[in-house]
């Protein structure tokens, strides 16, 4: 495959998102915020730090240094990113936020506590404005004053419990990278555009189910690459 000649000190905003090809694949992806142009990939086994660090590390030695990257929750991908671009902003995915804390609390939670939490959770997505915003924070750390006796009163083993200390824990953690789309118009909320890109390869993939990993590898590369060519 030809190797692209690409200036990486260019992309101020980007987007990363992972995706697995049966069980022993995993393609990493990040693409340009501006342009949705796929910059990077790697197809590894397992998404992981030992697996992210070193190419980010890479990728930097070869000029990227982003101000934004958009990312999801996952932990050792945060993990490396933060080692590698200390002073880069990770503006969290809205969409993965409130999907996990949403399958958390149940589609039908049957405590109080759980049907607040998932009003004020099932607006997230639709924030567009700082009033928004602040009204979603106002609301959320009412909501902890509210029921934080009640879940502390929860036997820690019970279902209840568990849901919503997690979901506590993800907004907690989340909360001060939420919003940083609000005050640059070129950082994107969510992961979708990424998403959406390994929706159309896996879709094109499946016509051609039966290559041997070898291939497939060749396969999603050559993918990656011509995509670009249509931009």
């Amino acid at each position: 495959m030809p190797k692209e000649q690409i200036d990486y000190s260019r992309f101020q905003y980007i987007v990363y998102d992972a995706t697995y090809f049966h069980k022993d694949g995993c393609l990493l992806n990040l693409m340009s915020a501006t342009d949705q142009r796929i910059i990077a990939h790697l197809y590894v086994k397992k998404e992981s730090f030992k697996e992210t660090c070193p190419w980010f590390m890479s990728l930097k030695q070869q000029g990227l240094n982003p101000l934004f990257i958009t990312t999801d929750g996952e932990r050792s991908v945060l993990r490396a990113m933060k080692l590698v671009w200390p002073q880069t902003k990770l503006q969290r995915c809205l969409y993965h936020i409130q999907h996990e804390g949403m399958r958390w609390l149940r589609t039908y939670p049957k405590s109080e506590a759980g049907k607040a939490l998932r009003a004020t959770l099932s607006t997230l997505s639709r924030i567009k404005t700082n009033k928004e915003k602040y009204t979603f924070i106002h609301e959320y750390r009412n909501w902890v004053s509210q029921y934080k006796d009640y879940i502390l009163s929860l036997p820690r083993t019970t279902v209840a419990s568990k849901d919503l200390r997690r979901t506590i824990v993800l907004l907690d953690n989340a909360l001060p990278d939420m919003f940083y789309y609000l005050e640059d118009k070129l950082v994107h909320a969510t992961t979708n555009a990424l998403e959406g890109f390994h929706s159309r390869l896996k879709a094109d993939y499946r016509r051609h189910r039966g290559l041997s990993k070898e291939h497939r590898i060749q396969y999603i590369h050559w993918y990656c690459y011509y995509a670009n060519k249509t931009i």
